[in-house]
């Protein structure tokens, strides 16, 4: 996951609507199951479900109150605290 992607991505929604990135990660998943795809190809699939995910979360945490960059700052503490254990 990239901060800078998921702020960019974070940004998109607030300006839009969370459905665009819900519906795009539905059409990144589904693109998943395709069996001629390549492992590399897979790995950069991954990564942007991983960051439109991460967005969607950080968008939650906004919602719900918390100022912008302490959600974003949160959220990549979670992930960082997750890769370490």
């Amino acid at each position: 996951m990239k901060l800078p992607i998921i702020k960019h991505l974070t940004s998109f929604i607030e300006e839009n609507d969370e459905d665009y990135l819900i519906e795009t990660l539905e059409t990144l998943e589904s693109l998943t199951e395709v069996p001629s795809l390549k492992d590399d190809e897979l790995d950069v699939i991954g990564e942007l479900i991983s960051n439109m995910y991460g967005a969607l979360e950080v968008h939650k945490m906004i919602k719900e109150g918390t100022p912008k960059k302490e959600a974003l700052n949160a959220f990549m503490k979670r992930v960082l605290g997750a890769i370490d254990q």
